[in-house]
This record gives C-alpha cells, sequence and structure tokens, in this order.
C-alpha cells in the first residue's frame, strides 16, 4: 500500500451494480462496455477516483461474466482491497461465494456491498453470516444512497494503524 493512495479493486457477479456503484462515487468514471439485448455491459473494466481519509482512492470494477475471470486476475494484482457488489434482490450466487473464497485466499480486506437494497424485493439480512464476518453495508448504487458511507468506513478500517 503506497502511502498516499490505494488500489480498491470492485467484484461481483453480471448485473450485481459495480458500474452503477462506481459511477455514484465518482461521475466521471470511465469504462469499457458493449452493448446487449438488454442494455449495456462492462467487458474490460470500470475506473474511478476518489478522495477520502487523505489517500487517493482508484477504484477497478471488474466484469461480472464468468468468461473475463482472466481479467479480473489482472486487475486484482497489486489491491490494497476488494469490495464485492451483491444484488440484494437475488440469492447468493456461486461466483460470489467463489470470489469471496478466493480473496480471503488474497488476504486482503474485503467488504460487502448489498445493493438494490431501495427494491421492493430485496433482503439483505439474508447474507448475514454467509460471508463471514466480512463488512456489510446496505446500499442503493442508482440512487447513490449509503454508497460514499460504505467506502468511507471501508477505507478508514484499511489505513487505521
Amino acid at each position: 500500500m503506497a502511502a498516499d493512495r490505494l488500489k480498491i479493486v470492485v467484484f461481483g457477479a453480471f448485473n450485481a451494480g459495480k458500474s452503477s456503484f462506481i459511477q455514484a462515487l465518482d461521475p466521471e468514471t470511465r469504462h469499457i462496455e458493449a452493448k446487449t439485448d438488454g442494455g449495456t455491459t462492462t467487458i474490460a473494466f470500470d475506473f474511478g477516483r476518489i478522495q477520502l481519509h487523505g489517500r487517493r482512492v482508484y477504484l477497478f470494477g471488474t466484469p461480472g461474466q464468468e468468461r473475463f475471470e482472466f481479467v479480473r486476475r489482472i486487475i486484482a494484482r497489486d489491491m490494497d482491497g476488494a469490495i464485492i457488489v451483491v444484488d440484494a434482490t437475488a440469492e447468493i450466487d456461486e461466483m460470489t461465494l467463489r470470489l469471496f473464497e478466493w480473496l480471503s485466499e488474497q488476504r486482503v480486506p474485503v467488504a460487502i456491498v448489498l445493493n438494490k437494497c431501495d427494491m421492493k424485493n430485496a433482503a439483505p439480512e439474508r447474507f448475514r453470516g454467509r460471508l463471514g464476518d466480512t463488512m456489510l453495508h446496505a446500499v442503493s448504487a442508482k440512487q447513490g444512497k449509503g454508497v460514499h458511507e460504505a467506502v468511507s468506513a471501508f477505507v478508514a478500517s484499511i489505513v487505521a494503524p
């Protein structure tokens, strides 16, 4: 970890809200996407920058499709922390469980962001205890609710002496 900057990588399954999460933090975010039948999807990565707790925080969002595992591994190199964005309207998926297990093996600080908590069918309580004692944050990335607070708390936990 550099004294004045952090690399935080944002992981999650397809359609969990990773791009929206980063865009809520940095409206100037950059991303590489492709058109799909349902709209657009990230195919390489998102990139955003914010300033928190006296540090420049660089946010790298990874693609959620299984076939981009190699991209996630490349982006993850030298990360100082990881955020897993989870769709709180759906059951926990195998990809999220595998990501959590892999990140735990990497011994990198991890936070779980339960996204879409503003939706009627959201059930963030179903995730408690499913991912160890990891920090859990309920947010709405599209609305921007809780996003800054979640990242601020996570960064504070990383930089605390």
